[in-house]
This record gives C-alpha cells, sequence and structure tokens, in this order.
C-alpha cells in the first residue's frame, strides 16, 4: 500500500466521522494545518513560542501513520501531526512548522528552538536527564518486522541478524534481554527497513506502530513477524527545562479526555496499519 493509498483511506475515515469533531470548518485551511481536523477552542491557552508566530515540532521520518509524507513540506496528516496541529490551535497558532532529525539527536536533547518533538519516543530514565518528556499519550510495544517468507520465530530469532535504530531502547533490549549478537545498528529508519527488505538482515525492530505502517507501505516485500510488550510509555519530547511544557501538558491531557486522540488514532493509524491491528500480530515472550 502506498503513502497516498494511505492517505486516500484516512481521508474517506475522517469523513465518516467528521461530525464528532467540533470547529472543523474554518480552522482545516489554516497555514501549516494540512488536512487536519480541529477540536477544542482556538487560542484557549498560550505560551512563548521557540520561533515567533509558529509551533515548531522536531520529528523523524519516515513515520507512516503519525507524518504521511516524504518530506516535512509534504506532510498533510497523520497522527502526532494533527496531534501537534491541535495544540497549536488550541495555543492560537496558525502555523505548524515541521523540522526533521535524526532519533539520535532527539533523545539526546542535540535539537534547539523547538516546541516539541514527536518521534513515537519511549520515556526512560536516562533519557530524562538530557531532555522533558510531555504527558504520555500513548504506550509502547517493539515490533519485529522481516522480508516476505520469512520463517523466523519466538525461539529462532535469538540467533538471527537483526537490526535497529541508533539511539532507541531497542538496542539494549536485543543485546541484553534476547541476547542476540549478531545486531546492526542504522542512523535512520528508512535504511533500516530497506535492509530488510533486501534481506540484508534476517529482522529489524522498532516501535510496533512504526513496523505496522512501514510493512503496509512495503508493496508485499515485508511482514509483521511478532511483537514484544513492553509496558512502556510514549511521550513528546521538550527542550530541558521548557516553561512550554505544562501548558502543552494539559492540552494533551485535555485532548485525551475529550476524545481527540481516540478519533485521530481511528482516523490515521488503523488505516496506515493495512486494516491489521496490533492485537494480530503474534505476542513473544523474551
Amino acid at each position: 500500500m502506498t503513502i497516498s493509498s494511505i492517505t486516500t483511506l484516512a481521508k474517506r475515515t475522517l469523513l465518516a466521522i467528521a461530525l464528532t469533531f467540533a470547529a472543523v470548518g474554518s480552522a482545516m485551511a489554516a497555514e501549516g494545518y494540512g488536512d487536519c481536523p480541529l477540536t477544542g477552542e482556538k487560542g484557549s491557552a498560550s505560551i512563548t513560542p521557540a520561533v515567533p508566530g509558529q509551533f515548531t515540532v522536531i520529528i523523524n521520518l519516515p513515520a507512516v501513520g503519525q507524518f504521511n509524507g516524504d518530506t516535512p513540506d509534504t506532510i498533510k496528516d497523520g497522527y502526532e501531526f494533527c496531534m501537534a496541529v491541535n495544540i497549536a490551535h488550541r495555543l492560537g497558532l496558525d502555523k505548524v512548522k515541521l523540522v526533521n532529525a535524526s532519533f539520535d539527536s532527539i533523545v539526546a536533547g542535540q535539537n534547539k528552538d523547538f516546541d516539541i518533538a514527536l518521534a513515537l519516543i519511549s520515556v526512560t530514565e536516562p533519557r530524562k536527564k538530557v531532555v522533558d518528556f510531555s504527558v504520555p499519550y500513548a504506550t509502547s510495544d517493539y515490533g519485529l518486522a522481516a522480508k516476505a517468507g520469512s520463517t523466523l520465530n519466538e525461539e529462532t530469532i535469538k540467533a538471527a541478524h537483526l537490526g535497529t535504530q541508533a539511539g532507541t531502547t531497542m538496542i539494549p533490549f536485543i543485546q541484553e534481554t534476547l541476547k542476540v549478537e549478531n545486531l546492526d545498528v542504522f542512523d535512520d529508519t528508512a535504511s533500516m527497513f530497506t535492509a530488510a527488505a533486501a534481506g540484508k538482515v534476517d529482522a529489524v525492530m522498532t516501535d510496533l506502530g512504526i513496523v505496522l505502517g512501514q510493512v503496509a507501505n512495503s508493496g508485499g516485500k515485508l511482514v509483521a513477524i511478532g511483537k514484544y510488550s513492553t509496558g512502556g510509555q510514549t511521550a513528546g519530547i521538550y527542550p530541558k527545562g521548557s516553561a512550554s511544557g505544562p501548558v502543552i501538558d494539559k492540552l494533551i491531557e485535555t485532548m485525551k479526555t475529550d476524545g481527540t486522540l481516540k478519533q485521530l488514532e481511528k482516523a490515521y493509524l488503523l488505516e496506515s496499519f493495512g486494516g491489521v491491528s496490533p492485537d494480530d500480530v503474534p505476542a513473544w515472550k523474551p
């Protein structure tokens, strides 16, 4: 399934649920909002943005289902994107600026002049030393993708040649929990999944949502073979000491309770997974 077809499906779903959103009409055309439906009251909260006049969001592409597009300028929808848009709307900021960065730099706190980073980031104690986390907005499981036809299973995965992305919590999990010795660490998501599709590694591990999005977008070249439940939480990242964090946290909590995040999940994530639910992926034990 291509990104364009995923986007089309997501838009159809949005039409079906549009009546459940408040204030969609006038704000859909606002600069930097893409095709996202809006909820809540515009300007109900305020911050001093890192860059005047815009809400600046650090992202890590590709992120099918979260940020649907090949470059920051082409992204019009997706779960995390539309979450950011709705935060900006409630802050009274009409422009959302996306900045692509490496995942490693995001969790190391190396980026400057941004309001929040959204990249399915797992909350960990070491990361808390260099960045401030937002309130969690999702749970995170580890997923495994392999080339179509793979026979890897819960036992043989431990002797396989695996790949994962630099800076992720999957590295210690693979090395210390699974005790896999043959591991390649990739700088970015795209090269990792390209290696899996080409058979250069036996399987790759990352967040289950990313796995399902990439599998659905692979044209049948990849399959999701298993998942590990981590009990972890996914949150955004603020610059250390951000004064805007508490304000944005309250908006995220409100979007949980008023149903905004649940509607965005229905509109973008399930469609981007090609109709495959995370519950359909076999659960493995380490």
